[in-house]
């Protein structure tokens, strides 16, 4: 797979031109974003990997197989940061998402350690509000076992559906196995027929 960066965007006015069907990748800090990213190119360093929650900051536009973009999104709930700048982030995501007529799908990543976060209700809301595509991706399962896995997962599920009337497409990833990898990958490559088809 060849994957190869081509922008950092402030806003999406500055994204490449939507010629390529485009996917994002978004979730709370410190999710495992940029693990997952890199495990899906194979590229070891293609999305920066840092300790500090918060590094990404800006729109990150990849081409992969020069066929479709991989957007790395900023990622939010970091507390360490000012309001004004969680605002801003916030509604630079949102334009990004509203408008970018090429986005065949997002993946929003959560933690299956974790329980579900207000922040993590809000962004849902948004995309359900907006009828925006969205699939789930719950990340790092290799630090639990099958058993409690699938305890927190079908918590998740069950909590995703008093609000939702059914549930999305979800993954199962590790970056540290590669499980996940394959089927998301599927998954990009049958929708990515789709936008040659409507266009």
């Amino acid at each position: 797979m060849e994957a190869k960066f081509i922008i950092s965007s402030t806003d999406v006015s500055q994204c490449p031109k939507p010629s390529k069907p485009e996917y994002a990748f978004l979730g709370r800090s410190n999710v495992g974003k940029s693990s997952l990213i890199n495990m899906l190119t194979g590229w070891h360093s293609l999305a920066r990997i840092s300790t500090t929650p918060g590094k990404t900051r800006l729109i990150n536009h990849f081409s992969i197989d020069d066929r479709w973009f991989l957007v790395d999104l900023p990622g939010y709930g970091y507390a360490r940061i000012s309001r004004e700048k969680r605002i801003s982030w916030d509604q630079m995501i949102h334009r990004y998402l509203m408008s970018r007529e090429n986005l065949m799908c997002s993946f929003i990543l959560v933690d299956p350690r974790i329980e579900m976060q207000e922040n993590d209700r809000e962004l849902l809301s948004f995309f359900g509000e907006n009828q925006l595509p969205f699939a789930l991706v719950f990340t790092k399962t290799d630090k639990l076992s099958k058993v409690r896995l699938e305890e927190n997962i079908q918590r998740y599920k069950k909590d995703l559906l008093k609000e939702w009337s059914e549930l999305p497409v979800i993954f199962i990833s590790s970056a540290k196995t590669g499980s996940g990898r394959n089927e998301i990958l599927e998954f990009i490559e049958n929708t990515n027929r789709l936008f040659r088809q409507v266009v």
